[in-house]
């Protein structure tokens, strides 16, 4: 590959002016294919808003604040959204954008343009009546505002705002019949207190305006119930096996009179927290969100529009966690909380390149407050039970988390941290993983270590359905192995900083010896994906399944392999496993291949570890790829487009986000959840380190 004249260069303030997502209306010519693409904003506790773009609901988790009661987790869905229409004289405007069972309304027709600038705002012109619509949530809080910038035109207009509420989890529905609150209205400040939760009150308010009560409009045959929004059509759930049919409750509309060619500024709050008329204005609270987002960009420093990009995604991912009163990360919107594999995967680009590093530490401190015999929790359940622990990996990556940590950060104060409330954790994994832990995790004779054993799954492709275990991989898994072997040559360094003396390095030599006599498969140049497979019938087997997981052999810190087996493993990667979006689950070559991640999720299980592409190991493919080309103009800038691609992505689907997954034979819509921080992470890791830097001073 030829490079000339490639010039590059990092301009800082043309790369601020260039992160906004711009959309005209050929983006939504039909509400469908509008509907495909969605918006988020989180408030760094747990709780977001999201919606699709046209302005309606397309999915369970859509709504402007879905509130988390205990951070970050317990989410319930409160406000669905606020609903416009505008009347002129005799002529009447509906802006809401819906799907109904058998019938929509098409608002986005007077939508002229959108824009995702931080936060999402929605310019709608109707005559020559103009409505500029932001969403934007207080940082901290469960509290959205959303705010109006309405110009009116050459007659008087009246602006009808109808707020939906609703109380459930974001990933259900609601019948008409749960839809009961008790309601108290205080001049323009409304209280609503759910009847399943008692304890609950949802606050709302408008700036101005005068509130009608929908209940006393009179019943119509097409409107027979103004208090209840009914039949809200989900087609995304619909195509995912469910019905997909929503209620919402709607009790009062804010009518505002807009006299000729007035401009008014008006904004709505919703909360679980008490609101006052008095308190912080809904403007304040979009300019202190865009505001924030602005300094974390320029504290990252890239100046480069894909790289500020990624890290105003990143933002998303880091929240509170209540049990601890420190930091964590969400695995992915809309449904995931804090999934301890997820996290120190994703931990690198989210926490490290961000230059995050009070964060970071704060993360590292929060899972070592959960060691248990050796493992960090797999996942946290939403309802405050204890954490589970099925993973052989994450207690791994996050002796390697702590590494990058310390690469990034590297001071004294850093090492004291680390010393003393991490080390002591650190030495327990290695131990348990030395001596045997729960889920058959421990290590052979050879040094290196099995896993996993009946029904348990335990590596990242764990789906199971019931008895069937979709991806078995009980033996010794090829990642485990590499992440093993880093873990204690990390851990030797470690001692050595620390004046301890341990036998790390020595085991690291006899799994060095044991992973490149074990694990090559000269038939097909690349590393076996598990070795030691148990059979029914007694006896042991090798799984020459071409799979990703083989990539970290070869992107990690330390590593394994001879040079010339580690350029053959990526070449079988490349050639087997690479897509725009990321890498296959299983080469498309193998008969057990499924191509599509659809429909009902029985077959979506079958699919997700069996050649759906998952984007977060792209990341450890483009640091392999560079590495076994030397770091050289052609390899870096082929490793450049590699990452250039996400960008045409994060215009579709969730937009400023990377989808959890792909379809494995045309990776081209997002599937899973919309924006996954390992997704988001691991390219941010991969262009800041292995790209960017080796990119400056070209000409």
């Amino acid at each position: 590959m030829e490079i000339s004249n490639c010039t590059v260069s990092h301009k800082k303030n043309e790369a601020a002016n260039n992160r906004a997502y711009v959309l005209g209306r050929n983006a939504w010519r039909t509400i469908e294919e509008g509907n495909e693409r969605e918006w988020l904003i989180g408030n760094g506790i747990g709780g977001y808003a999201n919606h699709a773009v046209p302005g309606g609901g397309y999915r369970m988790s859509h709504g402007y604040l879905v509130a988390s009661a205990k951070a970050p987790v317990n989410r319930m869905l409160v406000f669905t959204r606020s609903q416009e229409q505008v009347d002129i004289g005799d002529r009447s405007y509906d802006l809401t954008s819906q799907q109904y069972i058998n019938w929509q309304k098409n608002g986005q027709r007077h939508l002229r343009r959108f824009k995702l600038d931080t936060v999402p705002e929605y310019d709608y012109q109707v005559e020559d009546v103009r409505i500029v619509k932001t969403i934007a949530m207080e940082y901290g809080h469960n509290t959205v505002a959303v705010c109006y910038d309405i110009t009116g035109g050459k007659e008087p207009a009246r602006i009808k705002l109808v707020p939906l509420f609703n109380y459930r989890s974001p990933g259900d529905v609601s019948e008409k019949g749960n839809l009961r609150f008790e309601k108290q209205l205080k001049g323009r400040l409304l209280q609503l207190v759910p009847e399943q939760d008692p304890g609950v009150t949802i606050s709302f308010l408008a700036s101005e305006g005068e509130f009608l009560d929908r209940s006393t409009l009179p019943v119509t045959m097409a409107t027979p119930n103004y208090v209840i929004e009914e039949g809200h059509y989900y087609p995304f759930e619909n195509r995912n096996g469910f019905l997909g049919i929503d209620n919402h409750y709607t009790p009062y509309e804010i009518q505002i009179t807009i006299e000729p060619y007035e401009r008014k500024r008006v904004y709505l709050k919703c909360s679980t927290e008490p609101l006052a008329l008095d308190g912080k204005d809904g403007f304040t609270i979009v300019r202190e969100y865009r505001e924030r987002m602005e300094q974390l960009v320029q504290t990252a420093g890239y100046g480069d529009r894909l790289a500020d990009r990624l890290v105003e995604a990143a933002d998303h991912f880091i929240v509170d966690r209540e049990s601890t009163g420190l930091k964590t990360v969400l695995a992915g919107y809309p449904w995931f909380t804090d999934w301890g594999r997820d996290t120190m995967i994703a931990f690198q680009g989210v926490a490290l390149a961000t230059k995050r590093f009070a964060e970071a530490r704060e993360i590292l401190e929060s899972f070592a407050q959960y060691v248990r015999r050796g493992l960090i929790p797999n996942m946290f359940p939403d309802d405050g039970q204890e954490p589970l622990y099925n993973t052989v990996d994450a207690s791994l990556w996050y002796v390697h988390s702590v590494y990058e940590y310390l690469k990034h950060t590297g001071g004294e104060d850093d090492y004291r941290f680390i010393r003393d409330k991490i080390y002591p954790k650190l030495k327990d994994i290695i131990d348990a993983y030395r001596d045997g832990t729960d889920f058959s995790i421990g290590m052979d004779e050879d040094g290196l270590i099995h896993a996993g054993g009946g029904l348990d799954q335990v590596t990242w492709m764990d789906v199971r359905v019931g008895e069937w275990v979709v991806t078995p991989r009980h033996g010794k898994p090829v990642e485990i192995n590499a992440l093993w072997y880093n873990a204690l040559r990390i851990m030797a360094q470690l001692a050595e900083r620390f004046g301890e003396k341990l036998p790390y390095d020595e085991l690291a030599q006899k799994v060095r010896e044991s992973f490149c006599r074990r694990f090559w498969n000269e038939a097909d140049q690349c590393l076996y994906d598990v070795v030691d497979v148990p059979q029914d019938g007694g006896g042991l087997e090798d799984d020459p399944s071409i799979r990703p997981n083989q990539i970290w052999a070869v992107s990690l810190p330390f590593t394994m392999l001879p040079p010339e087996q580690e350029k053959a493993v990526v070449g079988t990667v490349y050639q087997h496993l690479y897509t725009p979006y990321g890498l296959r689950s299983l080469s498309d070559r193998d008969p057990r291949f499924q191509p599509r991640y659809i429909g009902k999720l029985i077959d979506r299980d079958g699919a997700y570890h069996m050649g759906t592409t998952w984007a977060f190991p792209i990341g450890g493919f483009i640091t392999a790829y560079c590495k076994v080309n030397d770091y050289s103009r052609e390899a870096v800038w082929t490793a450049k487009e590699m990452c250039s691609v996400f960008e045409d992505h994060m215009f579709d689907g969730g937009l400023g986000g990377i989808a959890e997954i792909f379809d494995g034979e045309f990776a081209c819509t997002g599937r899973g959840c919309f924006t996954q921080a390992w997704s988001v992470g691991e390219i941010l890791r991969a262009y800041t380190e292995d790209v960017l830097p080796n990119l400056t001073g070209w000409e």
